[in-house]
């Protein structure tokens, strides 16, 4: 079954996503890109934040709309792995070295990283290319969204029938599956019969639909009313 994902870009976001019944709550600066990263101290924070929670979702963190190099990428997702995150994402563009990065995130990947490659749908004609790699190098997941917010959504990009067959493939691969990419609302009755792990939300969230804005808790209930909840551990 699909779950929701709700970027956050606060504490005060997110305690109000886990209210909401967010499945996932994925820290994310909406105004500094794409994937743009929380500073590496409120990360720890946030961490330290929900632990006090008596039942919480998972937390994931990007690491920053980073150069395919494979030096920098391998040393930001370790340190972002550090400070104690259920999933570590990072985003594969084709410019520069995305398998390169792939590779070089194997060791870390084998000693329990649990890493999440985010493949863009506007820059990638066919980002299932990348799967074989992303599995061998034993990485968690990988999911589509969209680095261009301004160039529409998921759907503009990648047709369903697309969109099933990578992940088709990434299931094939055993791995954890998810879209995103400036959803609607009026998406989800769309993607829901593809049946990805996940589903992740940040302009849907916000009032006025404007992912750099403020998570707004009706948006939110509104979304997750039209995600079937699940058990977190179901």
């Amino acid at each position: 079954m699909t779950r929701l994902l709700a970027s956050v870009a606060s504490l005060e976001e997110l305690t109000l996503a886990a209210r909401g019944g967010a499945d996932i709550l994925d820290l994310k600066d909406p105004k500094a890109g794409a994937l743009g990263a929380w500073p590496q101290d409120a990360i720890a924070h946030a961490v330290d934040t929900a632990r006090r929670w008596s039942v919480r979702a998972p937390l994931s963190a990007t690491v920053g709309d980073l150069p395919m190099d494979p030096a920098p990428v391998t040393r930001r997702v370790a340190e972002t792995w550090a400070c104690g995150v259920e999933y570590v994402k990072i985003g594969l563009s084709p410019p520069g070295d995305p398998v390169g990065c792939v590779e070089a995130l194997a060791p870390e990947a084998r000693r329990g990283t649990r890493i999440v490659a985010v493949l863009f749908a506007d820059l990638w004609t066919d980002p299932g290319t990348l799967l074989p790699d992303i599995a061998k190098a034993g990485f968690a997941g990988a999911m589509l969204d969209t680095a261009g917010k301004g160039s529409g959504g998921l759907l503009r990009h990648k047709t369903k029938d697309e969109l099933a067959r990578f992940l088709a493939q990434a299931r094939g691969y055993r791995l954890l599956t998810g879209l995103a990419g400036s959803l609607r609302l009026d998406d989800i009755p769309a993607l829901l019969p593809l049946a990805p792990d996940y589903l992740g939300f940040r302009t849907a969230l916000c009032a006025g639909a404007d992912r750099g804005g403020a998570l707004d808790p009706a948006a939110l209930a509104a979304v997750r009313n039209a995600v079937p909840r699940q058990p977190l551990n179901g």
